[in-house]
C-alpha cells in the first residue's frame, strides 16, 4: 500500500487519500463553530472540516479503495449516541498542537474503531498517534502558538450537542489552499 504522502498515480489510476470517520449533525457543528477565539497561531477548522476520525488509511489505488469498501461493508455494529462535550488538547495547554472537543461515552466509539481496524486488516492504521482518543479537531496550531489553558478551563463542562451514530463514512481528503477538503465517498449503516 502506498504511504500517506499524497496523491500519486498507481497502475490502475490516481490514488486517493482516505480515512473513515463520523459526520457531525449541523446543530453540533454550529455549536462548535461558536468557539473560535483569538489565539496566536491557531488555524480553526471550518464547518465542512469538522468530523470524528475512526481510522486513518492513507493513499490508496482504485483497486485498494474497492477492497476497503468491500471490507467496511462487512462490519456489523450497533447504533449508539454520543454527547459532544468538553475540550482537550494534544500537546501542552501552553504550547498546543491541536485543540479538540471530546465525546461521551467513549466506549461505543472505541469499540467501533477497534472493529473497523480489525475489519480493514493491513489497510487501516487506526489512529494517527497510537492510542485511539475519540475527538473532533477544532483547531491546529503553528509552532510557538499562544496558550489555551483559559479556554480549556472555561469550556471544560460545555455540552455541544448530541451526535447520533447511525452510520460511519469513508472520506477522501484533498489538500487545499485553505486546509484539507473532506468528501464522503461512501456511507455504511450500523445495525
Amino acid at each position: 500500500m502506498a504511504g500517506a504522502s499524497g496523491r500519486g498515480t498507481g497502475r490502475d489510476g490516481p490514488e486517493k487519500r482516505v480515512f473513515f470517520g463520523l459526520e457531525l449533525p449541523v446543530p453540533v457543528r454550529d455549536q462548535l463553530l461558536t468557539l473560535p477565539v483569538p489565539v496566536e497561531g491557531a488555524r480553526w477548522q471550518r464547518a465542512d472540516q469538522l468530523h470524528l476520525t475512526l481510522a486513518f488509511v492513507g493513499a490508496v489505488s482504485p483497486a485498494q479503495l474497492s477492497s476497503l469498501i468491500g471490507s467496511a461493508s462487512q462490519l456489523r455494529a450497533p447504533r449508539f449516541d454520543l454527547e459532544v462535550t468538553g475540550l482537550g488538547v494534544f500537546g501542552h495547554p501552553d504550547t498546543p498542537r491541536n485543540l479538540w472537543a471530546g465525546v461521551q461515552p467513549t466506549a461505543p466509539v472505541t469499540r467501533l474503531h477497534e472493529q473497523l481496524v480489525a475489519c480493514l486488516g493491513d489497510h487501516g492504521s487506526g489512529s494517527v498517534a497510537g492510542t485511539f482518543t475519540p475527538h473532533i479537531t477544532l483547531a491546529r496550531f503553528r509552532k510557538g502558538a499562544g496558550p489555551v489553558r483559559e479556554l480549556l478551563a472555561e469550556q471544560q463542562e460545555t455540552r455541544f450537542g448530541l451526535l447520533p451514530v447511525r452510520h460511519f463514512a469513508l472520506f477522501e481528503s484533498t489538500p487545499g489552499q485553505d486546509g484539507s477538503v473532506y468528501t464522503v465517498i461512501r456511507r455504511f449503516s450500523l445495525d
